[in-house]
């Protein structure tokens, strides 16, 4: 809208339908999103309206909540399920406390889908090849698309912990500073958006997929969760001798209870899977341990202070809302209920088939159908209009031959 507009406080509606939009564009039958497909007010969040750094001519974007014309939050929101979630935790007097690590690629332009992903010229005419985690020399072809990268996140207020390489060919990550789980959410959001726009801007293309190349290393969004108490900010997971405690279990507890009928959150498109299918860098199990990269519960190497628990399951290409709000409502579950986790795993594990978790979307949507859990947690009307969105989707990709199918399957018939 108009600037003028926006100052006024003029009020910006929305069809309802439009948060069950599918990827390709379509929506599911209106039962899902109320027959009328009325409106909802789009109401700006004040922290977050930000100037965009890298637009001539000037534009504003103002992160909004979706709310009911009656003035509640909309249940089919995912940004207002992740503020139930941390109201809940609220009135028990805790708040929980996350961070972000990011994976993304970036690739030369591509303009025909059919063909694969290519890393870009690099300044010295090359393009990468080979892996190169962590290597402080890799990215220097890029640097100039980096150099504004970071001069755009200096103007959103998106403060950065570390930024590196990753195992993929042109692939980096950055780890976002932990705070409050709808500001790391948003900041999350705000990221992915700055990536891409500033990429076009360099010519660049750059890609948040679970899994964009074959025999790579997929993209991961890594959650790490902590929970303090409201007023002395004390991490309830350490005691005062700097031990575990009863509810840094509990905690874990919920995560194993809810993994797998919340796949479909984390990993919520058909690509999701194919990350998945390599378990040792994307973990696809419920199991725990101590620093092993294995478990898709990972309790990272810490200091009592910031005891901690990282989510591995979410890909990039999760909405950071709604795994944030899956991961943190299956933890308070746990505390809820006082949940007791399964013993930790560490070395080398075969995973035992009640930790193991749906490994296509079909599966995990079916589960998540079937899910009391979530039906409880985030409402009947979001989980129902979620599966009809993802089973459009899922239906669209099966509308498709793979080259895959008709270079190998072909001479079969």
């Amino acid at each position: 809208m108009t600037a003028e507009g926006f100052l006024e406080g003029r009020r910006l509606q929305m069809a309802r339908g439009v948060l069950l939009q599918c990827i390709m564009g379509g929506y599911p039958e209106s039962r899902f999103y109320g027959s009328d497909d009325g409106d909802l007010a789009l109401v700006p969040d004040a922290a977050h309206i930000h100037r965009l750094p890298w637009s001539t001519p000037p534009r504003a974007l103002a992160i909004c909540d979706a709310d009911e014309l009656t003035g509640e939050s909309s249940r089919l929101s995912t940004r207002g399920q992740l503020k139930a979630v941390i109201a809940r935790y609220a009135a028990c007097g805790l708040a929980p406390v996350v961070a972000t690590e990011l994976e993304f690629f970036v690739f030369a332009p591509n303009t025909d889908p059919t063909q694969p992903f290519q890393p870009p010229l690099g300044l010295d005419g090359r393009r990468e090849v080979g892996f190169s985690a962590f290597s402080i020399s890799s990215n220097n072809g890029l640097r100039p698309f980096f150099n504004e990268v970071y001069e755009c996140m200096a103007a959103l207020g998106l403060p950065r912990d570390t930024f590196m390489h990753e195992m993929g060919v042109s692939q980096f990550e950055i780890n976002l500073l932990h705070g409050d789980p709808l500001l790391l959410a948003d900041q999350t959001f705000l990221f992915k958006h700055l990536l891409k726009e500033v990429a076009l801007k360099h010519g660049l293309t750059v890609v948040c997929m679970a899994k964009p190349l074959a025999k790579t290393a997929g993209s991961s969004m890594h959650i790490h969760q902590s929970v303090v108490e409201l007023g002395t900010g004390r991490n309830v997971f350490s005691d005062a001798a700097g031990q575990p405690t009863a509810t840094f279990r509990h905690f874990i507890g919920g995560q194993q209870a809810g993994m797998a009928d919340f796949t479909a959150l984390f990993a919520p498109n058909v690509n999701s899977y194919q990350r998945l299918c390599h378990p040792y860098a994307s973990p696809n199990n419920a199991c725990w341990s101590h620093d092993n990269r294995a478990a898709g519960l990972r309790i990272p190497a810490s200091s009592p202070v910031a005891r901690r628990v990282e989510n591995r399951l979410p890909g990039a290409d999760a909405n950071p809302y709604l795994a944030i709000a899956a991961s943190l409502a299956a933890g308070l579950h746990g505390i809820e209920n006082q949940l007791e986790p399964t013993p930790a795993i560490q070395g080398e594990f075969e995973v035992p088939e009640a930790l193991s978790l749906p490994c296509t979307l079909h599966a995990a949507l079916e589960r998540l159908k079937r899910s009391h859990l979530a039906k409880e947690l985030f409402g009947k009307e979001f989980i129902e209009g979620y599966i009809a969105s993802k089973t459009m989707e899922l239906t669209s990709f099966f509308d498709e031959i793979t080259p895959w199918e008709r270079r190998v399957l072909a001479a079969q018939a």
